[in-house]
Parts: structure tokens; C-alpha cells; sequence
């Protein structure tokens, strides 16, 4: 089955580094996005209810954007999930802009679990 990429976008209440911080490093990341996480280097492992997922961080950019690769898909196509910040320019709101990939019949599903995994982090960052 083909995989469909799709973009979300959500409003954070927070400067653009504190953010990065979210969603760059493994302490970051464990606080929302998933039950633990750790790094070696740039492959992440990451860790919920019981099972590991391994991406590599493909590419960042201090206070913009991460993109990691899931190493363990088993497609040949591209798939990847991104994180990036996005600054207004003329109201100064940060949002944080999600781009990843789902089964055709999982894109709705998947749209529900990055609203979740979001809104765990609003309550982490207040």
C-alpha cells in the first residue's frame, strides 16, 4: 500500500528555542512524543509501550526544523516525519508545522495521534 504524506499545523505558546529543545533531543522528545527515547549519534531509538521504533535524524537546523528517517519501514518509498518551526512574521506566533507519511486508510488515524502527541506537549510547556 502506498503511503500518503500529509501536514498539520499547531500553535505553540513558546519561544522557537525552547521548542527545538521539544523536539531535537532525546530528554525532549521523551516528555511528549514518546515513553523514552535515546540517541547514538544520529540514530534515535524510540520507545512506546513496550516497543522500539529506530529512526535516523536525516537533518536540523538549531531552532527551525528536525526530519528524521524510520530505518525499520518496510517500503522502498521515502518516508520520513518532520518537525519545523514557523515563525509569523508580522504576529510573531510560533507554530510547529508536521509533515509524515500513512497508509492511505491511516491517514486520519495518524492526524489523531500527532493532535494527541501535540497536545501532551502544550501541557508540558504550559
Amino acid at each position: 500500500m502506498s503511503k500518503v504524506k500529509f501536514t498539520q499545523e499547531y500553535i505553540i505558546k513558546a519561544s522557537p528555542a525552547l521548542l527545538y529543545n521539544y523536539i531535537s533531543t532525546p530528554s525532549g522528545l521523551s516528555e511528549w512524543f514518546a515513553d523514552n527515547v535515546n540517541s547514538r549519534g544520529k540514530r534515535f531509538t524510540f520507545h512506546w509501550d513496550g516497543e522500539d521504533q529506530e529512526a535516523e535524524l536525516v537533518s536540523k537546523k538549531t531552532n527551525s526544523f528536525v526530519k528524521f528517517k524510520w530505518l525499520n519501514e518496510e517500503d522502498e518509498e521515502e518516508t520520513f516525519f518532520e518537525m519545523k518551526i514557523v515563525v509569523d512574521e508580522l504576529t510573531k506566533d510560533v507554530s510547529l508545522m508536521v509533515t509524515d507519511f500513512a497508509d492511505e486508510d491511516e491517514v486520519e488515524e495518524a492526524r489523531m495521534l500527532w493532535d494527541s502527541q501535540i497536545e501532551e506537549l502544550h501541557h508540558i510547556i504550559g
